[in-house]
């Protein structure tokens, strides 16, 4: 399975990046190149001014700044720009650098990384200025001779998350019993584990409810219940819909066979493969690679 990767972005050295596993910049006007689709190996947290179309994923989301955006490396994305004057910061990190459990934690419960909601939050030129601190000291803090830059700049995403969950906070989201939601977070946990599915004969392993049940040591009940509490959706649901964004991201950014698809996905028949896709997205998977949807 050969997944189509761009690690690069036009003018931009990458070396601390794989080095460091960080790294932070002020935007310049872009190139007359787009930023090409493609999965990436890093995090991309960024705030910029300027008129652009990103597409994550399936989607194509327009954007016209003041915007704070984060690009998950397991959703493809790539950026085309429709003006030529960009203002803005950047940070880039790996998974490994972002580490600890609190952090990891916010990560992924934030609305910016989830690959299920839209990866922007437009700003007031209040949030904006602020935002702009922040990134205006990481980029100083990376430029300088400071040994614990990385701990700083690590402390520097963290906020910026906190602050994007204040300005953005989750909707109609009540308190819940700390054991539903923790075992709901390791579910999905769990569940994003399991993707992207890059390498050759890597193959899906967790598909049903019982599956993930087993792998928490818990009852499947007692799963359903927690996860349909927190969430308002059903266990199944969720795997489900997790399911079809890695397949589409596959049939767009592959040269897999449907064949490979349905076998690294975990169905024992390309027919029930084909069946699953149509039925929770109104098309057929070769239908949705070519276009014509």
């Amino acid at each position: 399975m050969a997944v189509k990767r761009n690690t690069a972005i036009p003018g931009i050295d990458m070396t601390d990046l794989t080095i460091k596993g960080f790294k932070a910049h002020v935007l310049t006007n872009p190139r007359d190149l787009p930023v090409s689709l493609g999965r990436r190996d890093f995090y991309k947290m960024g705030l910029v001014n300027g008129d652009m179309s990103i597409t994550y994923g399936d989607r194509v989301i327009e954007m016209n700044g003041p915007v704070l955006f984060f690009v998950n490396p397991k959703v493809p994305h790539g950026v085309i720009h429709r003006s030529r004057e960009r203002t803005g910061y950047a940070c880039l990190f790996t998974p490994a650098f972002f580490i600890g459990r609190e952090r990891t934690q916010l990560l992924n419960n934030s609305p910016l990384v989830r690959t299920s909601d839209a990866p922007h939050i437009a700003l007031n030129n209040e949030q904006a200025e602020f935002i702009a601190g922040i990134f205006k000291k990481m980029v100083s803090v990376y430029d300088s001779d400071y040994r614990q830059k990385g701990e700083m700049i690590s402390n520097c995403i963290e906020l910026i998350l906190r602050e994007a969950l204040r300005i953005q906070p989750p909707q109609n989201v009540p308190e819940f019993k700390k054991g539903a939601t923790r075992i709901t977070h390791l579910f999905f946990d769990l569940l994003e584990r399991q993707f992207p599915l890059e390498r050759s004969g890597q193959a899906l392993k967790l598909r049903a409810p019982q599956d993930f049940a087993a792998g928490l040591a818990v009852h499947v009940n007692y799963l359903n219940r927690a996860v349909k509490e927190v969430t308002g959706k059903p266990t199944s649901v969720h795997i489900a819909d997790r399911i079809v964004a890695e397949a589409k991201a596959l049939l767009l950014h592959t040269d897999c066979s449907i064949a490979e698809i349905a076998d690294a996905l975990g169905f024992e028949y390309t027919t029930y493969f084909n069946n699953y896709f149509k039925r929770i997205t109104g098309a057929a998977p070769n239908s949705f690679r070519k276009g014509k949807v």
